[in-house]
């Protein structure tokens, strides 16, 4: 979920533990639960810093290790045992156990998105991304933000918020419905359908879809149940050959293939290099694929630039390339 979601939810857990009688009878344990839930619910995506390293390590590493299970430890002992130095007269086990369910809620809700966690990391390193939630979405984001105004308003933030979680649960749940309608009609139109990658957007009623078949991808537009098909890719393996193995070892094609599900590519030969292209095809907009890793290499198949991340036009990944422009 984006940082705007995962702070309110804190704020929500915060008011929840008031269900517990330690934190209810004991107005310094509830400051210090609340600023824990607050900052624990966010704890996990502090490895956003990685963005300033560059793309390839944010997109390989974000939402990787900082939220496994271990991580999910750690980071709740860290942010419960730096808030207890400033409430020593509380109970630590208390304070602990709700920054913990912050974090786990954090990591939990992060699976339902079209991105994914490694949320199973070391046992297993694929990405858990179930794509039935959007990262931020409109309504979730409006029922914490309306507890969290009741709650200010006077009304008990236990009843509060078991409704607003009760309520949220239950939208996941029409909201993988929806999901599981729109794999069903892919499934019944193609034929040989390997997977169907959905792709919600911020507006309820539109979804964005990618079909993997045994010989195309196809990527489709779902709006109010109707499906439209908008473009249909030959689907060709990467090809065992000197440049395409070079281009495998550079780190911004490894951190989008480690990323991506469904992509193609392609490949343009130049006079003095070659440009090799992956295309993340979960993303189209305004007919174009705004994900993608680019590869030059020369004639002795050495990488004179790459790149990879969400850019909108031509121009501007022409600029990402600089060595070539």
């Amino acid at each position: 979920m984006d940082t705007a979601t995962h702070i309110t939810m804190g704020v929500a857990v915060g008011g929840l533990a008031t269900v517990d009688p330690a934190v209810q009878q004991d107005p310094s344990l509830f400051q210090a639960v609340l600023i824990g839930s607050i900052i624990g619910s966010h704890a996990p995506d502090f490895d956003t810093l990685f963005k300033f390293k560059d793309n390839a390590t944010y997109i390989r590493h974000h939402r990787g290790i900082s939220h496994s299970p271990i991580a999910v430890l750690l980071w709740s002992l860290l942010v419960s045992g730096s808030i207890y130095l400033f409430y020593l007269d509380t109970s630590f086990l208390h304070l602990w156990l709700w920054v913990l369910l912050a974090v786990i809620l954090h990591v939990f809700v992060d699976i339902f998105n079209p991105y994914g966690t490694q949320a199973l990391r070391p046992f297993v390193n694929r990405w858990i991304a179930i794509g039935f939630i959007n990262t931020f979405d409109p309504f979730i984001f409006s029922l914490y933000l309306a507890g969290i105004i009741a709650w200010l308003l006077g009304a008990n933030p236990r009843y509060t918020f078991l409704i607003v979680l009760f309520v949220v649960v239950l939208y996941h749940i029409k909201r993988y419905l929806d999901k599981r309608e729109i794999v069903k009609k892919m499934k019944d139109h193609f034929d040989h359908v390997e997977r169907v990658v959905t792709q919600p957007t911020i507006r309820h009623n539109i979804w964005r879809v990618a079909v993997i078949t045994k010989e195309y991808f196809f990527v489709a537009r779902s709006e109010n149940g109707h499906i439209e098909i908008k473009d249909k890719f030959e689907r060709k393996p990467l090809p065992d050959t000197a440049e395409m193995n070079a281009a495998l070892q550079d780190k911004n094609v490894k951190a989008f293939i480690n990323f991506s599900p469904v992509y193609r590519y392609e490949i343009d030969r130049f006079d003095d290099y070659t440009e090799i292209r992956f295309i993340d095809l979960r993303y189209r907009a305004k007919g174009r694929y705004p994900f993608v890793a680019v590869v030059a290499l020369d004639k002795f198949y050495n990488v004179i630039t790459s790149y990879t991340g969400w850019v909108y036009s031509e121009d501007k990944l022409q600029k990402k390339l600089e060595p070539l422009t």
